[in-house]
C-alpha cells in the first residue's frame, strides 16, 4: 500500500510538472501563429521545419543542438532543413539544393557550415564552389549541370516564397505543421525553442486524434 501510495504522488507530480511546463508555452509571447497556414510535404505527419542560412553565426552554434534533438524524433515526425532565404541569401539557398539534388547533402551540410563559420570561405564564386564540391567526390561537371537545373532554380523560388508565407524575421527558425513560428527571441534561448517545438508537436499530434 505504502508503495503503490508513492507511485501515486510521484505520478502527480509529474502530471502538474507535465501541466506547468505546457501552460508555460503562450501563444504570441513563446511561439507565434502562422497568419495563413502554409501547406505540408506530408499530411500524414507533423512536419517540422529548421530555417536557416549557411552564413548565419547564431544558425552554426544552434546546429549541434539540432542534431542532438533529431535523434529523438518520433517516427510521425517529418523533420527537414529549409534555407530561410529574404532574397540576399540566393546563393547559400542554392548551395543547399544543388547538395540536395547530387545527393550530398548528409555530409554537406556540416562541411558547408565548416566552410564559411572555420575557414573563413565565402562559397560564393564557382571557382569556391567547384573546389568545394569536389571534396563531396563531385565533378566539376555534375555541380555545373546541377547548379544551373531548373530544378534547383525552382527549389531556391520555393525557398523564398515560404518564408514570405511563414512570416519569419531572422533565422534559425522553426516551424511546425505549417502552423506554429518558433524562434530564439520569443522561445527566449535555443534549447528553450526545442522544448516549445516539441510542446507544438505534441499539440498538432492531439489535434489529429
Amino acid at each position: 500500500m505504502k508503495n503503490l501510495m508513492v507511485s501515486m504522488v510521484a505520478a502527480f507530480a509529474l502530471l502538474l510538472t507535465q501541466m506547468a511546463v505546457a501552460e508555460s508555452y503562450i501563444s504570441g509571447k513563446d511561439y507565434h501563429q502562422v497568419a495563413y497556414p502554409v501547406p505540408v510535404r506530408d499530411e500524414s505527419k507533423i512536419e517540422v521545419i529548421e530555417l536557416f542560412w549557411y552564413g548565419c553565426g547564431h544558425c552554426y552554434k544552434f546546429e549541434p543542438m539540432v542534431n542532438q534533438w533529431m535523434k529523438t524524433i518520433p517516427e510521425d515526425v517529418d523533420f527537414h532543413h529549409q534555407p530561410g532565404d529574404f532574397g540576399g541569401w540566393v546563393p547559400e539557398t542554392q548551395l543547399h539544393y544543388t547538395m540536395e539534388i547530387l545527393d550530398v547533402l548528409d555530409k554537406g551540410r556540416a562541411a558547408a557550415f565548416n566552410e564559411y563559420h572555420v575557414m573563413r570561405n565565402k562559397l560564393r564564386s564557382d571557382s569556391k564552389r567547384i573546389a568545394f564540391f569536389k571534396t563531396l567526390g563531385v565533378s566539376e561537371a555534375d555541380y555545373t549541370k546541377a547548379w544551373n537545373s531548373f530544378s534547383v532554380k525552382s527549389k531556391v523560388n520555393m525557398a523564398q516564397s515560404r518564408t514570405r508565407s511563414y512570416k519569419v524575421t531572422g533565422v534559425p527558425a522553426m516551424i511546425v505543421n505549417g502552423k506554429y513560428r518558433v524562434d530564439s527571441r520569443s522561445a527566449g534561448s535555443f534549447d528553450r525553442m526545442l522544448q516549445v517545438v516539441d510542446y507544438l508537436v505534441d499539440l498538432e499530434r492531439t489535434a489529429k486524434k
